[in-house]
C-alpha cells in the first residue's frame, strides 16, 4: 500500500532543512579536520620539543650511570626532573640492558608495563612518530631517538588536550547544528505556511465552488479569493486573481445560459400562444363550416362555408407569417441569410418611405438625406425589411397626425438610419425589452395591428448581422430608433441565394 502523498509545505521543508543539513554537515567535518590536524601538527611539535629536552638528558645520565657503574632507567634519568603541564610519556632502551619506561605527571611517576613498552617499540619500528594508545593511560604522540653512545630514547605527549579539544567541538557544532536545524524548522514553517497562504484560500475557493450545484437552475457563484490573499506581485497571488476572474467569466456565463433559458421558455411560450389562436380559429371555422354543409340547404349553406374558408385562410396567412418569420430569425441567428453587396441607402430610404406612406396616409411623412448616395456593404432586401419594419413600429404605434421621419446620414465609420417620431414615447419598463422576440408595446402605444411581435427582433438581427448596432431613445414627444451600419462588411460574403425581403 502506497504512502500518501506529502503536502507541499512539508516537501518544501524537508527539501530545505535536508539540503541546509547536509550544508552543515560539511562544514562541521571540514572544521573539524582542519581543527584536528592543527591540534595534532602542534602536539608533535611539543613532542619534538620535549624530545629535544629528553635526548641530551639521557646522554648525560648514560655516561654518568656509565662512569659509577650503574643501571640506566627512567627513574635514574627523570631524577629530580619535573613535568609541568601535559603528562610525558619517556622509554630509554640502553644496549644489551632491559628496556624501563614511565609515565611521568606533575605529580608521580608510573612505570610502564612489559606490555606497555612492547606496543610502542612495535609502533615505531617502520616510522619515527606514532599514536599510540598505551592501554589504562590513554592515547599518546610518540618519536624515537638514538643518542650518540647507542641509548634509543622514546619520548610521548598525551593527547587527552587535543581529544577534549575535539570533543568540545563537536558538541558545541552538534549543538549549534541541532538550535540552528530547530530554528530553521521554524522559521521555514513559518514563512512557508505564510506564502502558501493564498493558495489554501484559492484551494478553499476552489472547493466551495465546486460543492455548488452547477447544471441547473438558476446559479450565481459569489465564493471570490479574498483581495488580500490575491495580491499581483506574488506568483501565489497571481493564481487567486487568475482564479477570481475565471469565476467571473464562469459567472458571467452561467448568468448568459440561465438568460438564454429563461428567453427560450418565454420564446416557447409566445410562440405558442401566437400558434394557438389561429390554430383555434381554423379549428373553429371548419367545425362551422362542416356544419353549415350538413345542415344548411342551398345559398345560406355556401354563403357560411364561403365565410368559413375565408376566416380560415386569413388564419392560415397569419400562421405561414409568424413561420416565415420564425424561420427567418433562426436563419439569422446561424448567419446563413445573408448576401452582401454594395447598398444605396439614400435609394432605399425612399423606396421604404414610398411603400410605407399608402398604409398610414393619416401621418405626415418626411425624409432627410444627402444629395449624393450614402452606400454602404450589405443586403438590400434584408435593409430594407430593416426600414419597413421600422416604419411600421412607428406608424402602428402612433396615432393620427404624427410626424415620422426617416433620415439618411453619413458617419464616421459607416452610415446611420434614423427613424424619428413625434408621438407618445415608449414606456421605459418596455425599453429594455423592447428587441426581444415577440416584445409588445400594448402598455404604451396603442396596438392596432394583429403583428406576430418579432418585426423589431428581426431588424436587430439583420442589423448585427451586417456588424453594425440598433439602439432606441424615447421620451414623451420624442423617440429615434437609429440604426448604425459599417462600412466595411463584419464577415465575408456568403454565396447564398438571395432571399426576399418579409
Amino acid at each position: 500500500m502506497l504512502a500518501p502523498p506529502l503536502s507541499l509545505q512539508a516537501r518544501l521543508m524537508a527539501a530545505v532543512i535536508g539540503f541546509v543539513s547536509l550544508i552543515l554537515v560539511i562544514v562541521a567535518i571540514i572544521t573539524s579536520a582542519t581543527l584536528g590536524n592543527t591540534l595534532e601538527v602542534r602536539l608533535q611539535e611539543q613532542v619534538d620539543g620535549a624530545a629535544s629536552q629528553t635526548v641530551p638528558l639521557v646522554t648525560e645520565r648514560a655516561q654518568t650511570a656509565a662512569m659509577h657503574g650503574q643501571t640506566l632507567t627512567v627513574d635514574y634519568v627523570m631524577e629530580g626532573q619535573h613535568v609541568q603541564g601535559n603528562s610525558l610519556l619517556v622509554m630509554v632502551v640502553p644496549p644489551g640492558t632491559a628496556p624501563s619506561g614511565s609515565i611521568v605527571t606533575p605529580d608521580q611517576s608510573t612505570p610502564l608495563t612489559a606490555q606497555d613498552m612492547l606496543i610502542l617499540t612495535s609502533a615505531l619500528q617502520n616510522s619515527r612518530n606514532a599514536t599510540v594508545t598505551v592501554p589504562d593511560f590513554g592515547s599518546y604522540r610518540v618519536t624515537v631517538d638514538q643518542t650518540r653512545n647507542g641509548v634509543v630514547v622514546i619520548t610521548g605527549l598525551s593527547r587527552a588536550e587535543v581529544q577534549h579539544t575535539m570533543t568540545s567541538l563537536f558538541t558545541t557544532i552538534a549543538l549549534a547544528t541541532l538550535g540552528g536545524l530547530i530554528l530553521l524548522a521554524l522559521t521555514t514553517a513559518l514563512t512557508i505556511s505564510m506564502s502558501l497562504r493564498p493558495l489554501r484560500a484559492v484551494a478553499a475557493t476552489a472547493t466551495r465552488v465546486a460543492s455548488q450545484p452547477l447544471d441547473r437552475g438558476e446559479v450565481t457563484i459569489t465564493e471570490r479569493v479574498p483581495d488580500y490573499e490575491a495580491d499581483p506581485r506574488t506568483e501565489v497571488g497571481r493564481v487567486g486573481v487568475a482564479l477570481n476572474t475565471l469565476l467571473d467569466h464562469v459567472d458571467s456565463s452561467l448568468a448568459a445560459r440561465q438568460r438564454n433559458e429563461d428567453q427560450m421558455r418565454r420564446f416557447v411560450a409566445d410562440a405558442s400562444h401566437e400558434l394557438r389562436t389561429p390554430l383555434a380559429s381554423i379549428r373553429g371555422y371548419s367545425e362551422l363550416s362542416l356544419r353549415a354543409l350538413g345542415q344548411g340547404h342551398g345559398d345560406e349553406a355556401l354563403q357560411h362555408t364561403t365565410s368559413a374558408l375565408e376566416r380560415i385562410q386569413a388564419q392560415s396567412l397569419r400562421m405561414t407569417r409568424l413561420v416565415e418569420d420564425l424561420l427567418l430569425l433562426a436563419r439569422l441567428d446561424e448567419g446563413t441569410e445573408l448576401v452582401h453587396g454594395t447598398v444605396d441607402l439614400s435609394q432605399l430610404a425612399v423606396e421604404a418611405l414610398a411603400d410605407a406612406q399608402p398604409t398610414g396616409a393619416d401621418h405626415v411623412w418626411e425624409l432627410e438625406a444627402p444629395g449624393e448616395p450614402v452606400t454602404v456593404p450589405g443586403d438590400t432586401g434584408r435593409l430594407h425589411q430593416v426600414l419597413a419594419n421600422l416604419l411600421a413600429n412607428a406608424r402602428t404605434h402612433t396615432p393620427a397626425g404624427t410626424t415620422i421621419t426617416l433620415t439618411v446620414a453619413p458617419v464616421e465609420g459607416g452610415a446611420e438610419l434614423r427613424v424619428h417620431d413625434d408621438g407618445p414615447g415608449i414606456d421605459p419598463q418596455m425599453r429594455d425589452e423592447l428587441f426581444a422576440r415577440f416584445a409588445r408595446g400594448d402598455v404604451s402605444r396603442a396596438r392596432q395591428s394583429g403583428g406576430t411581435g418579432l418585426g423589431l427582433a428581426i431588424a436587430k438581427a439583420i442589423v448585427e448581422g451586417h456588424g453594425g448596432r440598433i439602439s432606441v431613445t424615447s421620451e414623451p414627444g420624442d423617440t429615434t430608433f437609429t440604426v448604425h451600419l459599417p462600412a466595411g462588411p463584419a464577415n465575408p460574403p456568403r454565396q447564398t441565394a438571395q432571399q426576399p425581403a418579409q
